[in-house]
């Protein structure tokens, strides 16, 4: 399964960068903790957010599912020959042929204006294999990723993004306020903005609900 034509195939246009839930139609963006918690008990707001964002995922992720886990990342303090395999992949997939199946893109200056010099430490890495939902410690892997901004280890700095091929929705934890999840189509996630509308970001409620209440 290549990357880039499954996502010319399913999500035409679409630039697998944040905000995703303002880069498509198909969107719902889910509140993970609450902030009025955060500065009064980290302990308990921390717990919220492991809790909603793991139950989200498996609300989206049948154990059988086949996923393109991606990891985005940029290594501007290191030479290019230090760049190499992410340790995330060796920690978080139990088997090791997703590992060995490992691909890499480099996307030179990405963050540059059109006149500038590039520089390879603006390149993004881009790492991701395929695998099944049942092959991935995804308890742990949520819980690193919601870690980045908070100080607690371990703690994964880099972007990563879930990408269900069998129901062709794409799962992203922006950091421990919340996370966007987006679809091919609508109906994919009807049954998720109907279970968990409470934890629907207010913010962006009323862009939602025109999507999903006809």
């Amino acid at each position: 399964m290549d990357l880039k034509t499954y996502l010319a195939e399913h999500f035409p246009n679409l630039t697998l960068e944040p905000p995703l839930f303002y880069n498509w139609y198909a969107a719902i963006r889910f509140e993970l903790g609450n902030p009025l918690m955060f500065g009064t008990n980290t302990e308990h707001y921390m717990e919220q957010v492991y809790q909603r964002s793991i139950e989200l995922f498996k609300a989206l992720h049948d154990q059988e599912d086949e996923v393109l886990l991606i990891t985005q990342a940029y290594f501007a303090d290191k030479a290019k020959h230090k760049v190499k395999k992410l340790n995330l992949y060796r920690k978080y997939i139990k088997k090791k042929g997703p590992i060995r199946a490992l691909s890499l893109e480099i996307f030179p200056g990405l963050d540059c204006e059109p006149d500038d010099i590039l520089d390879p430490r603006n390149n993004m890495y881009r790492y991701w294999t395929k695998c099944r939902v049942e092959d991935l410690k995804y308890n742990q892997l949520i819980k690193a990723i919601c870690n980045h901004d908070v100080g607690i280890k371990p703690k994964i700095y880099h972007r990563v993004y879930f990408i269900n091929i069998s129901k062709k929705t794409i799962f992203h934890i922006y950091d421990d306020r919340g996370c966007d999840v987006i679809s091919a189509a609508r109906e994919e996630l009807m049954d998720v903005y109907i279970e968990y509308n409470d934890w629907i970001l207010d913010h962006d409620r009323e862009r939602i609900n025109n999507v999903f209440i006809r």
